[in-house]
C-alpha cells in the first residue's frame, strides 16, 4: 500500500479538481478532513469495498457533515469501492456522486443519506445500537463538523448515547473553527467543547494535530481503548480549512465555493500527483 501522506495528498488532488470541474462543492472542509479520511479507511476502520448495506461484522461510517461529500467520494474510490474515473461525474446530472451523499444512486459506500446537519449523531448512534443487539462487536464512527453542532438535535442524541452507554460509537468533531458565515466564534460560540461532551457523560480524547495523519491514526487507535467501557467516545480534532492549498487554508470562504482556472492551477502545483489522476 502506498504510504499514508501520498494518499492523502492524492486525495486533495482529486477534491480541488472535483468541484473546479463541477463549479460547485465544499472544498475548504473536506481538504481539512483529508487526513482523517486517509488514516480511518487505509488503516483504521474494518471495512470492506465488495459493499454490504447491513455493514454486519464490519465497522460502520457515518458522515453527519454530508457537504464535505468530495474527500468521502475520492476516499471511497481510492480504497476500492468504485472506479476512479466516477469521480468525473462529480454533481452531474444523473451522476452517483450528488453534492451530498444519497443512497437512491445505490452509491457503494453510501448507507445513509446525509446533509441535512445535526442529525448524523443520531444515526450513529442507531446504527451502535443495532451493532449491539446484533451481537456485532465491531465499531461505528462518526464525522460531524463543529458549527453543526449549532443543531440541538446533537445534544439531544449526545445525552441519549451517554445514558443508554453506547460504547462502540467514536465520533469526531471537525473543529476548525470556521462555517459558511464565518469562524464559529462570531456566529455560536461553542465554548468548551470537551468539558461539554465530558459533562453529558462522553470520554473526550482530544487530538491537536488533525492534519497529521500518523496522529490521527494514533489517536483513533487510543479512542478504541475506550470502546466497552460504558462511555460513547468523541474526539476533538484540531484541523485547518483547506489543508494543502495555501490559499484556502483557515478562510471560511472556501466551505463552499469553486476554484477558478488560475486557482486550480496554483492548488495543483501544490499537491503533487501521486497515486494517479483520474
Amino acid at each position: 500500500m502506498p504510504a499514508l501522506k501520498d494518499i492523502a495528498t492524492q486525495i486533495r488532488r482529486d477534491i480541488v479538481r472535483m468541484v473546479h470541474g463541477a463549479a460547485s462543492g465544499h472544498p475548504g472542509g473536506s481538504l481539512g478532513c483529508t487526513d482523517y479520511f486517509t488514516a480511518l479507511y487505509f488503516k483504521v476502520m474494518q471495512h470492506n469495498p465488495a459493499f454490504d448495506m447491513d455493514a454486519r461484522n464490519e465497522d460502520v461510517f457515518v458522515l453527519s457533515n454530508g457537504h464535505i461529500s468530495p474527500v468521502f467520494y475520492s476516499t471511497l474510490a481510492r480504497s476500492g469501492y468504485f472506479d476512479i474515473k466516477e469521480l468525473s461525474t462529480f454533481r452531474r446530472i444523473d451522476s452517483r456522486l450528488q453534492g451530498h451523499p444519497a443512497t437512491h444512486e445505490h452509491l457503494p459506500g453510501i448507507r445513509i443519506a446525509t446533509g441535512s446537519l445535526g442529525q448524523g449523531m443520531s444515526v450513529a448512534i442507531g446504527a451502535a445500537l443495532a451493532k449491539k443487539l446484533n451481537g456485532d462487536k465491531h465499531l461505528v464512527f462518526s464525522l460531524h463538523g463543529d458549527g453543526e453542532l449549532d443543531e440541538g438535535q446533537n445534544w439531544e442524541a449526545i445525552m441519549f448515547a451517554a445514558h443508554h452507554k453506547v460504547d462502540n460509537l467514536i465520533s469526531t468533531v471537525d473543529w476548525n473553527g470556521q462555517q459558511i458565515d464565518g469562524t464559529t466564534n462570531q456566529v455560536m460560540n461553542l465554548g468548551d467543547l470537551g468539558a461539554k461532551f465530558a459533562s453529558f457523560g462522553w470520554e473526550v480524547v482530544r487530538l491537536e494535530k488533525g492534519n497529521d495523519v500518523d496522529e490521527v491514526v494514533a489517536t483513533l487507535e487510543k479512542a478504541k481503548t475506550f470502546v466497552g467501557k460504558s462511555k460513547p467516545i468523541v474526539i476533538l480534532m484540531t484541523t485547518v480549512m483547506g489543508k494543502g492549498v495555501d490559499f484556502m487554508e483557515g478562510h471560511h470562504e472556501w466551505h463552499g465555493i469553486a476554484p477558478n482556472d488560475e486557482q486550480l492551477a496554483k492548488a495543483l502545483a501544490q499537491l503533487p500527483e501521486t497515486l494517479g489522476d483520474y
